[in-house]
């Protein structure tokens, strides 16, 4: 969900007059966290950490992916694949045909990605899906898995470091909800998967901060890293660029923040030799 011309316009405006922003960044705050279930992919605020987002969010209002309403979300996208997806499923489709059989899915919920693309693409005989995600996700997952997954090779973990050894680190607009860096994440991990197809990332040009996003079940802390932080640390591990798309259909707009508000996602492969 976009956000209303008119409340941008407005936060826009008001972003420059002294005072005024204050009582209307106040009473958008009070909407904000007031309409969980009835508002969906809103933002609120700059903060340069996770945890001061998160602390900003009243212990009230549902937080994180790690409940029931955030645990049903997304059947829909089971079903079906938008255009954003092409590029991962083109090169997903490579990486299998080179052998790579291996996926681990960061962040994949209840394996949206895994039940969509197996409509266009041949899985390898040999395929291990596996997703790691929120408990509260994992057991809706391993529900739907029960009656969705026909080829039975779904997996659910809890922890990052199954990564390790995996051929493919799969993640669809997941690294944003992150409390850690993929290249933290990567850097302890003895053998590292040689490719990362990495979808709907939320870059900004020159700045790393969080914001928090209202997903309509609950509230998060969002991270938005600079175009340099996320290129060059993951380089420093040995991956290289090979290639990379832009999303417009998706924006990042922040009442009152238009310099921290992003009007495009991107996606990337990448991939190391070794």
């Amino acid at each position: 969900m976009e956000m209303h011309p008119t409340i941008r316009a407005t936060a826009e405006r008001a972003s420059k007059w002294p005072g005024i922003r204050q009582v209307l960044e106040a009473k958008y705050e009070r909407r904000f966290f007031a309409h969980v279930s009835t508002m969906r992919n809103l933002y609120r605020g700059v903060f340069p950490s996770f945890a001061e987002a998160q602390s900003s969010i009243p212990e009230r209002v549902a937080n994180g992916y790690d409940n029931a309403d955030s645990a049903g979300l997304y059947r829909e996208r089971t079903r079906r694949v938008f255009l954003n997806d092409y590029p991962m499923m083109w090169w997903l489709a490579k990486l299998f045909e080179a052998r790579n059989a291996s996926v681990f899915d960061l962040g994949g919920h209840i394996g949206i990605a895994y039940y969509a693309y197996q409509r266009y693409l041949r899985y390898p005989e040999s395929i291990r899906w596996q997703v790691m995600d929120v408990p509260a996700v994992n057991a809706a997952g391993i529900a739907w898995a029960e009656k969705n997954d026909t080829l039975k090779r779904l997996r659910f973990t809890s922890r990052r470091e199954d990564a390790d050894g995996a051929d493919i680190l799969f993640a669809a607009g997941s690294l944003q909800y992150l409390d850690y860096t993929l290249a933290d994440m990567l850097a302890g991990f003895a053998r590292a998967p040689a490719h990362l197809l990495l979808n709907s990332v939320p870059i900004h040009m020159s700045a790393s901060y969080f914001t928090v996003q209202n997903t309509g079940a609950a509230c998060c802390p969002y991270r938005v890293t600079a175009e340099h932080d996320f290129i060059v640390g993951l380089k420093a591990l040995g991956y290289s660029v090979r290639d990379r798309w832009e999303n417009t259909d998706r924006r990042c707009d922040i009442p009152f923040y238009p310099s921290h508000s992003l009007d495009r996602y991107f996606g990337f492969y990448l991939s190391r030799d070794g």
